[in-house]
């Protein structure tokens, strides 16, 4: 999309982030040393936007320092779609997210499981597993309403460096807390890795117990044949 539109947006997510107090001190941290990577699409889970921010991705990681300890997001935005309900996102989050895989022609990471009923499963994009964010100005959760529909990939990595460093739970902690403070409550979707599956947070909806994750993975089917 054009560069215009995209310097737009940045500054309405800078509003979004450090303007309006965002709970989350990681994305504060991100916008104010400007480690993310932004950029627009059409439509959600179109052909074009799945070939665009697939290639995208890729020169993201290609670009990604593994060496640093500083977070490094990329964020998708779709400007120019018009999200009426938390169900009409989490429904097309999920296409995109199925159209990705699809068209990915890397091995699932090994360090995650490709089965988002298992606690340890995390999304998998050219052969490394990302904490998807979904976000988009009809949340019912006032950290996720972004101003416009957004996919934020957080490389799985990262909070896994924050362990080793010993400064996960501190700062886990210190964002729940922010977020009781702004929405009255700790999201009740959220848990630590490995405890139960990170896909029933990803579009920020509060789903039931008995919720289906939509997400079939490709390989599985050349695997039992």
């Amino acid at each position: 999309m054009d560069k215009h539109i995209e310097n737009h947006l940045r500054q309405e997510f800078h509003h979004f982030i450090l303007d309006q107090d965002h709970p989350c001190i990681m994305a504060r941290t991100m916008f104010k040393l400007d480690t993310f990577k932004l950029k627009a699409y059409p439509a959600m889970g179109s052909a074009q936007t799945t070939d665009k921010l697939l290639d995208d991705l890729e020169n993201y990681l290609d670009n990604y320092d593994f060496s640093s300890t500083e977070f490094y997001s990329f964020i998708a935005a779709f400007p120019e779609m018009n999200i009426q309900t938390e169900v009409e996102y989490e429904q097309l989050l999920w296409k995109q997210l199925q159209q990705l895989h699809l068209k990915d022609d890397k091995d699932w990471d090994p360090d995650v499981s490709s089965d988002p009923d298992a606690p340890d499963f995390s999304f998998s994009l050219l052969g490394k597993a990302f904490y998807i964010v979904g976000m988009h100005p009809k949340s019912s959760r006032l950290a996720r309403r972004s101003p416009v529909p957004c996919i934020v990939f957080n490389l799985h990595w990262q909070f896994e460096q924050l362990r080793e460093m010993g400064t996960y739970q501190r700062i886990r902690d210190t964002i729940r807390e922010r977020d009781k403070e702004r929405n009255g409550s700790v999201n009740p979707m959220l848990s630590d890795f490995g405890t139960s599956s990170e896909a029933r947070q990803y579009s920020g909806r509060q789903v039931p117990g008995a919720w289906q994750c939509p997400f079939y993975r490709k390989q599985l089917e050349a695997e039992n044949e």
